[in-house]
């Protein structure tokens, strides 16, 4: 009996034991994984940063993570040393690493969003992912039309709005070296337009009930509304 008892603690043993060398063996393999990616140490949002925060107060919203050097964005930080006295120029979600171009001076932020707004016009926020918004090639000043779809139709249902406001859109970059590069748009934005009050009830309904989408309309676009009912296009 004390043989069994004895083979059975010992069994319990080596397998405690072989548990330990495996768990050992991943973590070493995955670190000799992420040393042969060459990585950099980034920093990442850990929690949501709202935009206009000041570069100095986000310390506890950030940490220092190491990533695959293919996997770091041009422009991520290490430090918020490159943005010091700055503000952020959009909403950080946590997730996205920190980048140089999300940050800029007040007087600089005042410059990129100070769009006039019509006198009497209200301004209302739609979020809405890339793919509707142009793939979030869009900016404070362009002119838009919007979308409205249902199960049943799709409705063009306002002209040349006014975009006052856009945060998490592509952004581009100038590098110390004088280059340019492109930073992707997040998968959703949000966007602000300057409508008068009946359309301001006219998008605040379409966000509420149906799914919206943005087209940059230039000047001269033809302003006739139009239905594109469903079974036109499956007839």
């Amino acid at each position: 009996m004390s043989r069994r008892i004895l083979a059975i603690v010992a069994a319990i043993v080596l397998a405690v034991l072989a548990g330990f060398l495996v768990v050992g063996y991943v973590s070493k393999a995955d670190d000799r994984a992420i040393a042969d990616l060459s990585p950099v140490d980034v920093l990442v949002v850990t929690e949501e940063i709202p935009q206009g925060t000041p570069a100095d107060e986000v310390s506890n919203a950030v940490a220092l993570e190491q990533v695959p050097a293919s996997s770091a964005v041009p422009g991520s930080l290490e430090s918020l040393d490159a943005v010091e006295g700055l503000i952020a120029t959009d909403t950080l979600y946590p997730g996205e690493q920190v980048l140089k171009s999300r940050f800029a001076s007040s007087a600089d932020l005042d410059a990129t969003t100070g769009v006039e707004i019509p006198d009497g016009f209200h301004e209302v926020t739609v979020q809405l992912t890339r793919e509707r918004v142009l793939g979030g090639h869009i900016t404070a000043g362009d002119s838009v039309a919007l979308f409205a779809s249902s199960d049943e139709q799709t409705r063009l249902m306002l002209h040349k709005v006014l975009v006052t406001r856009v945060q998490g859109g592509a952004t581009t970059v100038q590098e110390d070296d004088g280059t340019a590069t492109t930073q992707p748009p997040a998968e959703s934005l949000f966007v602000t337009l300057a409508v008068n009050p009946s359309d301001a009830q006219v998008v605040v309904h379409a966000a509420e009930f149906y799914g919206i989408w943005l087209s940059k309309e230039p000047a001269d676009a033809s302003e006739n509304l139009s239905t594109i009912e469903r079974k036109d296009l499956f007839e």
